[in-house]
């Protein structure tokens, strides 16, 4: 395969310039400067002229939900790997809070067997921290990460035994994991399903405060740097997380964090009523935090963004903010990133890319074969087209959640082919 005449982007080699990249089998070939010189040998290649889009490694996604197994009317591996195609990601890291919850060796490779069988993508599984998230007993730690868990996390919830989490850090330490820490001090939230303010005032329901993040955000750092274990703040979404990720980058910690697209492109004032596709957790936060994780995001204080691709049934959205939490993400991600931060020139291509792509690679630990477009890199590749615009209807999306608060929305820039492993797995 070849693709032709785009703009090449590959931050981990600080590339970005016009040029072709060969495909061969499943991986990268090598890259040319310039334009494309047809060659005798190309005949029989299959060639995509990409001139005027961008060349991209196929995008990381540290954080999703699949609800394989157990809930597979809200999405499964299948349908999930699509929507993540889609967006072009080409590697997502699937959240254990399914039923039953992937706490065992056999339910995460079921998980593994059914993605290898099903999904044009990667789907890595991360393992949960304790069983059943909870709260109470451990889970094999050695044996997750020997069976091939990606990473630990009890997302949905935090561990709140402080002395428990403190010994799974160490035995996650003992095995050279990553922890991903949903922070959220659920004796803080008292009910609370929406951020607290003015919004939350006016719509009578009881409010989640900064606070119920960043007591957990706090903890968690200094607990993951006295055990000496790598961390992974997931779905930040307020001021204080970011001062306290600017603290622990100072200090020379081992910590990265993530930011969802919503929580950087909405705030809880942009909630038009009582609509169940606006509940999320964290919730959508005010305009300062808005300004505070874009500048993170910007000054690399915040090193990630995911989605949190959290899909649930139409019916269950239904019920306002009495609805569950979560929203979909994977089909919108890049657009919207591109959209609010790139095109206004708050952030480069490069930068975007990075967030992306390269930066959870690196924490997943992967960097050495994704996140990248070097020679010999895994041939996941995606070509995004900065000039189309197109508005957002849920009744497209490859997801079988359509619970998006984007719907109607015309956004800048599509991903237009996903490739994963040398093959096309995804055109518009």
């Amino acid at each position: 395969m070849i693709i032709k005449n785009g703009t090449i982007v590959d931050p981990a080699e600080g590339i970005m310039e016009t040029g072709t990249l060969y495909i061969k089998g499943n991986r990268v070939e090598k890259m040319i400067p310039g334009q494309y010189s047809p060659q005798a040998s190309d005949a029989e290649d299959t060639v995509i002229d990409a001139e005027g889009k961008y060349v991209i490694p196929g995008l990381i996604d540290l954080h999703v939900h699949f609800r394989d197994p157990g809930q597979t009317y809200k999405e499964d591996i299948a349908t999930g790997a699509a929507a993540a195609a889609a967006g072009g990601v080409t590697t997502v890291c699937a959240m254990p809070n399914t039923s039953p919850t992937v706490d065992s060796v056999e339910t995460l490779r079921y998980v593994l067997d059914k993605a290898a069988k099903e999904a044009p993508i990667r789907v890595e599984q991360v393992s949960a921290i304790t069983l059943g998230e909870g709260n109470e007993t451990l889970v094999d730690i050695s044996a997750m990460k020997q069976a091939g868990a990606i990473a630990f996390s009890e997302d949905g919830k935090s561990v709140m035994d402080t002395a428990l989490f403190r010994e799974g850090l160490r035995q996650i330490a003992a095995v050279d994991g990553v922890v991903m820490s949903h922070c959220e001090d659920k004796d803080l939230v008292a009910g609370g399903v929406m951020n607290a303010g003015p919004k939350q005032e006016e719509l009578g329901y009881p409010g989640i405060t900064n606070a119920v993040e960043d007591v957990i955000a706090a903890r968690d750092i200094f607990m993951a740097n006295e055990q000496g274990v790598q961390l992974h703040l997931c779905h930040c979404s307020t001021k204080g997380t970011v001062e306290l990720m600017r603290m622990a980058k100072r200090l020379g910690y081992r910590v990265t964090a993530e930011v969802c697209p919503h929580h950087f492109t909405l705030t809880d004032a942009d909630i038009p009523g009582d609509e169940g596709n606006w509940k999320m957790n964290p919730p959508l936060r005010s305009e300062e935090d808005v300004r505070a994780l874009i500048e993170g995001l910007r000054d690399g204080s915040m090193d990630v963004i995911s989605t949190d691709h959290a899909p649930h049934g139409e019916d269950e959205k239904k019920n306002g903010f009495r609805s569950p939490f979560g929203i979909v993400g994977l089909e919108t991600s890049a657009a919207l990133t591109f959209t609010a931060l790139v095109a206004p020139g708050l952030i480069t291509m490069q930068r975007m890319v990075e967030l992306m792509s390269a930066t959870p690679a690196k924490i997943i630990r992967v960097d050495h074969e994704r996140g990248t477009l070097r020679a010999g890199a895994l041939a996941d590749v995606v070509i995004f087209d900065p000039n189309t615009e197109w508005t957002v209807d849920p009744e497209k999306f490859r997801s079988k959640g359509k619970n998006t608060p984007y719907a109607g929305k015309t956004l800048l820039g599509r991903v237009v082919t996903t490739i994963c492993d040398g093959k096309i797995v995804y055109q518009s």
